[in-house]
């Protein structure tokens, strides 16, 4: 088990890649605290680790809050250290991309503020509250989730998201280094365009996806496993000598020319 023994904090656990995360994490023998804004969405991921995994029901810790909040997140690390003795990895995986985010000349301000603030504040406050524990144990791996966007331009913009991405990829760079020293590696991941109902949603053709699916090299979108296995490497002592990277899990899009 390539996490086991280890305790990791992930947040937006109720759905999607957080998810998927947190099954792939504990099934790999972490303990983990699952954090999520929807009490539901935690416990449908609570039902989804006792069907798959039954023997590691009492390896999950389901927190309710809100990234934003600097209460919340410093409850979350307290309650985690003394629920499993410390705390080893924080997967920043929690964001939003809002429907109204376009180019800055259309999107409003309310808009950019929410964005940044999930976004991006949610990763410094998470930081802020876990890389102390993470010290204390001798080390650890933050993995921050940003995007492919945030390395390329977009024909179709949304500006509140991929300056929130680029600046995520800003400040794990910086922080890979302050904490370096201390064994604590920080790490980003930058997805390409993950199958979601979200994303599809975006497609009124099957002409129009084809489209989008013909930038990719690889001719499919992401898959959330895709990213959760990324976040298992970088978690992992397997990138014991990465740090301060952007591992791009993308299909091949930002490398496609034309």
């Amino acid at each position: 088990m390539r996490l086991k023994g280890k305790t990791a904090l992930i947040t937006g656990a109720g759905s999607g890649m957080g998810r998927v995360a947190t099954s792939l994490f504990v099934a790999e023998g972490a303990n983990v605290v699952a954090t999520d804004i929807s009490s539901v969405g935690l416990a449908d991921t609570e039902a989804l680790i006792a069907r798959d995994h039954p023997e590691a029901v009492g390896r999950v810790q389901s927190l309710t809050g809100d990234v934003t909040d600097a209460a919340d997140v410093e409850r979350w690390v307290k309650m985690g250290v003394d629920h499993f003795g410390a705390l080893n990895i924080l997967y920043n995986n929690a964001g939003i991309f809002p429907d109204d985010d376009r180019s800055v000349i259309n999107t409003d301000e309310d808009t950019w503020a929410k964005t940044l603030d999930v976004n991006l504040k949610g990763v410094m406050l998470c930081c802020k509250y876990a890389i102390p524990e993470m010290q204390r144990a001798g080390g650890g791996s933050v993995v921050n989730v940003a995007s492919f966007v945030a390395l390329v331009g977009c024909t179709v913009p949304q500006d509140a998201y991929t300056a929130s991405k680029g600046a995520v990829l800003a400040l794990t760079k910086s922080l890979a280094v302050q904490f370096g020293p201390d064994g604590v590696r920080v790490n980003a991941i930058c997805p390409g365009p993950i199958l979601t109902p979200l994303l599809a949603d975006l497609f009124p053709s099957e002409e129009e996806k084809m489209k989008r699916l013909n930038r990719i090299p690889l001719g499919r979108f992401g898959l959330p496993e895709d990213i959760a296995y990324a976040a298992l490497y970088l978690a992992s002592d397997e990138s014991s000598w990465m740090t301060g990277t952007q591992f791009v899990v993308d299909g091949g899009i930002t490398v496609n020319y034309f």
